[in-house]
């Protein structure tokens, strides 16, 4: 069985279940009963409600035990009883559970007032929860999640009973009202940073009123601590309808919810009161989608770099990297690529375009870039274009392809019908938001981003679909990320490009690069993770260009002594600023060639003559340069 510390070491996203108890009640188990009793005298009903739980998708269940402290249980005569409901309830769970999912014993608050709000002692409260954490751990958990907590003192007494019964991670969470604090008035804040000096190993939120509040309370909880956290949410409040309570939150509202989570620094997911299996499912698809589902291993500089490992295809031969195009059998073999940077045509008619790529292919380029509309532009479709270049001009193409524009199902068809059209080289990036371009209105859709999409790529590769059905032969794609050694956040661009290695990138293409040393910086950080990398290059041709790319692309860097080249260039002429926008880019060229595995080199305002210009910094392409017209 795996050990839960290890996911708590990894930066990887886990699914919890969702509701128990309200899922009795849709299966016609009323209100006026032990639910935990169940484990006793309907087993079957609650192996099969963890059944519907692990069936789609969660890596998490919660033992049916969230009542089964002893004065809960004697509400209705069953104190005695405790030990064994407890530990039904573990096996039960670990019946559903198997080998790949983790079972948590799930403690709620005791439903007692405990000192100075009540007459029961911190004592006697660690006590009656150390009574349930023993049968827990005699019906063998694997952690244990402590939920649903108003009262600061009475969760430490819980955490304390744990603690000295065992070493299991603690999952602790606390529940918020609409004002964003707890019953007893405790902020976000300082439940988080109570809970992590008790030594909580995960924090989170559960239960309230629903995924908005609970979004506004990790937010704030993320301020204050590097804990990892979690959230379940309810399916919103409750509704009486002819006497019965429903939970209005649909499960497509509660996935895009927790893609918020996520982004809001959440680890674990899932749900409390009201979800159902369906939410469930919407929701691991949604992180299925953003984060790859494997641990990371940890890997030296020079090892092999880390793949996806649970891809399980049946009777399909997987291409091998080598064998899929010109451009990734030489970087499978280590040789250097080249490419440039051209954008698809603004109209329908490519044959401008196209005239302009023959130049590229008489000079020995490996492949052409075609950017999936960059800066959120209207442009022919890069996949239309790539097919024309490859049909029309035998040079290979690399096809950027983004997350913006397209949901689940238009990427799986544009991805297979790319793959019959016989491209092969992918450049998969998140995409600019329409808001950067000349349609701000414009809807984007980022069902998932790069990391979702590179996982996507993977599957299709070994002959499985998003959801692992086979589709028979399997794609034969390259697949290429995008990485940013100038991020403003560079630690999250490494954890990034790690979820992307791991999700099975193999090679990336970076940011236009002019400061040679802060790409060194770079590629030293991720030697643990090293894949082939391919610089960006992009010749200036004004101090316009410059200041543009300085200022207002995210993540590139213009230094200042080349910033001052370009300002003394152009104010002698528009010419002289071009031909030192070449001659950087050379001598960036240069500089970084012994560092990387390749260089893609964008060609400014269409013009590939100056793309060619910068590859005469190489001496395989110097001899070749009385071809380029000045």
């Amino acid at each position: 069985m795996k050990n839960f510390r290890d996911i708590l070491n990894s930066d990887g996203i886990f699914v919890f279940d969702g509701a128990i108890g309200t899922r009795f009640y849709d299966k016609g188990v009323y209100i006026n009963r032990s639910y935990d009793e169940l484990n006793l005298t309907a087993p079957d009903l609650v192996r099969e409600v963890h059944d519907e739980y692990v069936r789609v998708g969660a890596d998490i269940i919660e033992t049916n035990t969230f009542g089964a402290t002893r004065h809960k249980l004697q509400q209705y005569s069953l104190e005695n009883k405790l030990k064994e409901i407890n530990v039904a309830g573990v096996k039960l769970a670990r019946q559903a559970a198997g080998e790949d999912v983790f079972v948590a014993g799930a403690i709620g608050p005791l439903d007692l007032r405990i000192e100075p709000y009540g007459p029961t002692s911190f004592d006697e409260a660690r006590e009656m929860f150390a009574e349930q954490v023993y049968a827990l751990l005699e019906g063998g958990v694997d952690l244990f999640l402590l939920e649903t907590f108003s009262d600061l003192s009475e969760i430490q007494q819980a955490i304390k009973a744990v603690k000295q019964l065992c070493d299991l991670p603690i999952i602790a969470q606390m529940t918020v009202q609409t004002d964003g604090k707890t019953v007893f008035g405790a902020t976000p804040e300082i439940f988080t940073s109570r809970l992590e000096t008790w030594g909580a190993d995960v924090i989170g939120v559960n239960c309230g009123v629903g995924p908005t509040h609970i979004l506004s309370a990790l937010e704030k909880m993320r301020r204050v601590t590097t804990k990892k956290l979690s959230a379940q949410p309810n399916a919103g409040l409750p509704r009486d309808v002819q006497g019965r309570q429903f939970y209005m939150c649909s499960p497509e509202y509660m996935s895009k919810f927790a893609k918020r989570f996520i982004k809001a620094g959440a680890n674990f997911v899932g749900g409390c009161c009201g979800t159902t299996p369906q939410h469930i499912k919407l929701i691991s698809d949604a992180v299925r989608a953003i984060s790859p589902r494997q641990m990371k291993a940890a890997v030296k500089p020079t090892a092999a770099p880390v793949k996806v490992i649970d891809l399980k295809p049946i009777d399909v031969q997987v291409v091998p990297a080598e064998m899929r195009s010109n451009w990734s059998g030489k970087i499978a073999r280590g040789e250097f690529v080249t490419s440039v940077e051209v954008l698809p045509p603004k109209g329908c008619d490519a044959a401008k375009t196209l005239d302009s790529i023959k130049l590229l292919k008489a000079n020995g380029v490996d492949a052409v870039n075609i950017p999936d509309g960059p800066r959120a532009q209207t442009r022919m479709s890069a996949q239309a274009t790539a097919i024309l270049v490859e049909q029309n001009l035998g040079i290979e193409t690399v096809l950027h392809y983004c997350c913006r524009d397209r949901n689940l199902l238009g990427m799986m068809s544009d991805l297979l019908g790319a793959a019959a059209l016989g491209l092969h080289n992918l450049l998969i990036i998140t995409g600019d938001p329409p808001k950067m371009g000349s349609y701000p209105d414009a809807t984007a859709v980022f069902d998932i981003d790069s990391i979702g999409l590179t996982n996507m790529v993977n599957k299709l590769n070994h002959g499985l679909d998003l959801g692992n059905n086979p589709i028979g032969c399997p794609t034969a794609f390259s697949i290429g990320v995008g990485v940013n050694p100038g991020a403003i956040n560079l630690d999250e661009e490494i954890k990034r490009f790690e979820w992307k290695v791991e999700a099975g990138a193999e090679y990336a293409i970076t940011q236009p690069v002019y400061d040679t040393k802060q790409l060194r910086d770079f590629l030293k950080r991720i030697s643990h993770v090293r894949i082939p990398i391919v610089a960006g290059i992009f010749p200036l041709v004004s101090i316009r260009n410059a200041e543009f790319m300085h200022n207002e692309v995210p993540g590139v860097n213009v230094t200042p002594e080349i910033l001052e080249r370009m300002r003394k260039a152009s104010d002698k002429s528009k010419e002289e600023a071009r031909d030192e926008g070449i001659r950087i880019a050379r001598e960036s060229l240069t500089e970084v060639a012994d560092l990387v595995q390749g260089v893609q080199v964008s060609a400014p305002f269409g013009n590939v003559k100056y793309a060619l210009s910068v590859f005469e910094a190489l001496p395989e392409f110097s001899a070749k340069s009385e071809n380029v017209a000045a």
